[in-house]
């Protein structure tokens, strides 16, 4: 079936997804790094890195940052929004870090330990209080917090200590600000991860208050789980605040997305699409972000292709005949039904994406004009200059 072009403009036109700071890098696994040349060095080159990508694309207006990783101490957050605001670019999400200071041994706000609670409490209301300075809208929490044996720590508690927090977040925020909460099931906490599912998070964000929604990361789920059921129930209950985008194979894996799975990506917006159909075209207000930083793709490139790869599906999803799978739905006609999504997934959609690029006075192919462009030479030159000047040693493993 042929794409309608109409469709796939209008689609396009509202499609807005943000890149991670982190995953321009280098980054790496618990094992360890295999370094890029390229690879952005500090916030300077992170911004530049997103701003190029968005350029390419015309779709990834934000970035997200990760408060320690881009904010250092005494660093004026209003200074880094001026410096994303000259390349065209904005500061999106907030992301805190509470995994990583020895401190959270026992996790941070769901800690046994006041001390590390307090210092968790205190860092998530200094990142709301970054946003409100860079203008940002969403402050997102994912949280490493759990136990490993049976036995550790009270589960009940645990859970009640989130709820005082998120709370007293919650209490902070500006009006026009929303926390995001994230879930996972495992890892690094292998007996009870405290926000192991939607369901937690849901009850966790509705406690903290109506500024607070769940956030969805399509790695942190078990193999075979329903992400867009979840999707969908989250829709209903207007609880859907946001995703995480990437791929996995077996768990958490940072893939580029839809590179092991991209019909499961176009059916969780295809039960976008849908929700919003059903409501006269008004679309939810949801916060899609890309979170990945597998280390072996070079950077800019894997963003693009996970930016280009998440326009496909979304087009494609606009496609499916929401009249006639209503239809088929109500005749109990299966068939017809699976085969309204399937005929939408199937369509070759790239000429319609490439004539939008051309509106946009974009190249057809943004990946190859990244490649044309000499950029990642041009940094990497550059990059490894710096490198040398500030004394950090690198072992590239590629020219």
């Amino acid at each position: 079936m042929p794409a309608s072009p109409e469709t796939v403009f209008r689609a396009l036109d509202s499609f807005r997804i943000e890149t991670p700071s982190w995953g321009y890098a280098d980054t790496g696994t618990r094992f360890g790094k295999f370094h890029q040349p390229a690879a952005a060095i500090d916030m300077d080159d992170k911004l530049a890195d997103a701003a190029h990508v968005h350029r390419l694309t015309g779709c990834c207006p934000t970035v997200a940052t990760h408060v320690l990783w881009d904010f250092a101490p005494g660093v004026d957050a209003s200074v880094v929004a001026s410096k994303a605001q000259a390349l065209d670019i904005r500061i999106g999400s907030i992301n805190p870090n509470l995994f990583q200071d020895q401190l959270y041994k026992l996790g941070s706000v769901g800690s046994p330990f006041e001390t590390a609670r307090d210092q968790a409490l205190a860092h998530i209301l200094d990142c709301i209080r970054i946003g409100k300075a860079t203008g940002s809208r969403a402050v997102s929490l994912w949280f490493a917090d759990g136990t490993n044996y049976p036995g550790q720590d009270s589960i009940r508690e645990r859970k009640h200590r989130f709820e005082a927090a998120l709370k007293e977040a919650h209490a902070h925020l500006s009006p026009e600000q929303i926390l995001l909460v994230e879930y996972k099931p495992f890892e690094p906490a292998f007996y009870q991860t405290d926000l192991a599912d939607w369901g937690m998070s849901f009850l966790t964000a509705k406690k903290a208050g109506p500024q607070a929604k769940v956030l969805v990361d399509t790695g942190h789920h078990y193999l075979s789980q329903n992400i867009e059921q979840i999707v969908a129930w989250l829709l209903d209950e207007d609880m859907l605040g946001g995703f995480h985008f990437n791929d996995r194979k077996y768990a958490d894996d940072d893939l580029t997305l839809g590179s092991i799975d991209p019909y499961q990506i176009f059916r969780i917006f295809h039960e976008i699409h849908f929700f919003a159909w059903e409501r006269g075209g008004k679309y939810p207000d949801i916060e899609y972000m890309i979170d990945q930083s597998h280390n072996l793709k070079p950077k800019i490139e894997a963003m693009i292709q996970t930016v280009c790869t998440a326009q496909e599906l979304y087009a494609k999803a606009a496609l499916v005949d929401h009249e006639a799978l209503v239809q088929a739905q109500r005749k109990g006609n299966i068939v017809d039904a699976e085969m309204s999504l399937k005929k939408a997934f199937n369509t070759d959609v790239s000429v319609a994406i490439a004539d939008w690029r051309g509106t946009k006075g974009l190249e057809a192919d943004p990946l190859a004009a990244h490649r044309a462009s000499g950029y990642a030479e041009k940094a990497a030159v550059e990059r490894a200059k710096r490198r040398q000047e500030l004394g950090i040693a690198t072992e590239h493993s590629y020219a």
